[in-house]
């Protein structure tokens, strides 16, 4: 695992050379709030990451519930039980392995690693909706890659933490715009429509950071992410 501290952001990158998983810390006065679980095998990474921090975890945020964003979510919540989940509420039956389409959504199906039904046994204690707040973060709903895709602004500093809203790995791009050095991200994405209209929702926030899920972090992201949606 390798981990990159950027003001009070930490990017924690497991399999950084191969295909490199992010997720991230955001430093509070109370502690640490982690935005993703990454990987199954992340736990212990991650609590070491928060050791060498000096600060305990004192929420866990999920920004879609796709495998690579949930995997340690149970050792996670078996390591600290007391620390609540957060997910948006539409994503949270992702997460309990529903994949239904609700009526007003575009009907393409549901992509990626979602968990089966069951396979999830930590049921979220919180539940997201656009504006929500937590700790300095400022939910925003971001739809595209899966239904109930979020995205978290620092409003202290302007960084935005957007799951797979983008990518960096591979070149950037907007969820569901094919890079073939990295396509995964593009393979898993629910409604590449969606996606664009989210990237244009972003955009209005003039983010000064843009953390993804896959790739490094990207400063002053704004010229990137107008040459994507061809502004």
């Amino acid at each position: 695992m390798r981990m990159i501290k950027q003001g009070n952001l930490y990017q924690l990158t497991f399999l950084p050379g191969f295909f490199p998983v992010n997720c991230y810390f955001v430093d509070e006065r109370d502690g640490l709030t982690l935005i993703d679980a990454a990987l199954p095998n992340s736990a212990d990474g991650i609590a070491t990451a928060a050791r060498k921090v000096g600060k305990s975890i004192r929420r866990i945020v999920l920004t879609h519930a796709h495998s690579d964003h949930i995997g340690a979510l149970d050792k996670l919540k078996q390591m600290y039980p007391d620390v609540p989940v957060y997910i948006s509420r539409r994503d949270a039956r992702l997460l309990s392995g529903d994949l239904t389409i609700d009526a007003n959504e575009p009907k393409t199906p549901i992509k990626g690693g979602v968990p089966k039904p069951h396979a999830i046994k930590t049921t979220p204690d919180v539940l997201l909706d656009d504006g929500s707040r937590v700790g300095s973060l400022l939910a925003i709903w971001t739809p595209g890659h899966t239904p109930g895709s979020m995205s978290f602004l620092d409003t202290r500093t302007q960084y935005l933490i957007a799951g797979d809203a983008f990518q960096t790995r591979g070149g950037f791009a907007v969820t569901g715009q094919l890079r073939p050095l990295f396509p995964f991200p593009a393979m898993a994405t629910w409604n590449k429509e969606l996606g664009m209209e989210s990237a244009h929702k972003i955009r209005v926030y003039q983010p000064e950071l843009l953390a993804v899920g896959h790739g490094n972090v990207l400063a002053q992201p704004v010229e990137h992410i107008d040459r994507a949606l061809g502004i």
